[in-house]
């Protein structure tokens, strides 16, 4: 099922993201975590790809086998940092003969390595460039593409930086889905400001349950996340405890949800890091909400 046809839907809904494992011995133990969030029957499921593309094998077994397996539509990601054209296009050939119709189409994150080489040799500079390829490869893939409800890292300004999105959107994505943020009002004025830029197609934000004091630093590096006091409260009340922090991030994070849906919000994905138990107790929160 193509994603842009789901997201034209009135029914409030989740989704959640899962990465793919590291290393084959990981394999079993990961495949077995992502099926579990798969029986929840979440309205998607997005496989993330791995710096530099080390994983790649490993997201397209996973998103085939949730998709095959538990009947869940899968997004599979695709970056294309340091990648060559060749590398790329067979890619999309294998994610095409895996039956998957939706890629999230990302740059990907600079290692330190690729940050201090020299990126006039790419093929892929931005994104854009891969959507544009994706596009143009003769097969009917439902696109999407990263946003930034504050910045995106690398940009000199906001206005810049929506600029580009709706160049990504020109070139063929059908939905957007934000990086993490902890503030919805943010990502009620990034709305409001790319409306009115011209960008019409769905907004999908995402929402990551911080579960664990340590992944807070982790969560400001990748993003820049703006950490609202109320958040910062929670850290320092219940950080020290694990289980007491993993229930208050699941409320928070679940409070954020129920804010979002509230305001004219109909799909929310969730950044649930391979955990099934905190899958379940989102999804559970909002039970009645989702139905």
């Amino acid at each position: 099922m193509k994603l842009s046809d789901l997201l034209m839907q009135e029914k409030l809904s989740l989704s959640f993201e899962v990465f793919p494992p590291k290393t084959d011995m990981a394999f079993d133990s990961v495949k077995h975590a992502t099926e579990e969030i798969a029986k929840l029957s979440p309205s998607f499921m997005s496989v993330t790809y791995g710096a530099g593309g080390g994983t790649s094998k490993y997201t397209l077994e996973i998103a085939k086998n949730i998709k095959e397996a538990y009947g869940v539509p899968t997004l599979a990601h695709l970056t294309c940092v340091s990648s060559t054209r060749d590398t790329v296009k067979r890619k999309i050939e294998q994610i095409k003969e895996a039956g998957i119709d939706n890629i999230m189409a990302l740059r990907g994150d600079l290692t330190p390595e690729l940050a201090a080489s020299d990126r006039n040799d790419w093929d892929y500079r931005h994104a854009i460039d891969l959507i544009h390829d994706i596009k143009n490869s003769g097969y009917d893939f439902c696109i999407g593409a990263a946003c930034y409800p504050e910045i995106h890292p690398e940009s000199e300004n906001q206005r810049e930086d929506i600029k580009y999105l709706k160049e990504k959107v020109d070139a063929g994505c059908s939905f957007l889905t934000t990086q993490m943020f902890f503030d919805n009002n943010l990502l009620y004025n990034f709305l409001y400001k790319i409306r009115e830029a011209g960008i019409t197609v769905p907004i999908i934000p995402g929402v990551m349950p911080i579960t664990n004091a340590n992944q807070v630093e982790r969560a400001i590096k990748l993003s820049g996340s703006f950490m609202p006091q109320r958040f910062k409260s929670l850290v320092d009340k219940f950080g020290h405890s694990p289980d007491a922090m993993k229930q208050a991030g699941i409320a928070y994070a679940t409070d954020q949800i129920i804010d979002l849906f509230a305001n004219g919000i109909k799909n929310v994905h969730v950044y649930s890091m391979n955990k099934p138990d905190v899958a379940a107790k989102i999804q559970n929160n909002l039970s009645d909400i989702l139905n």
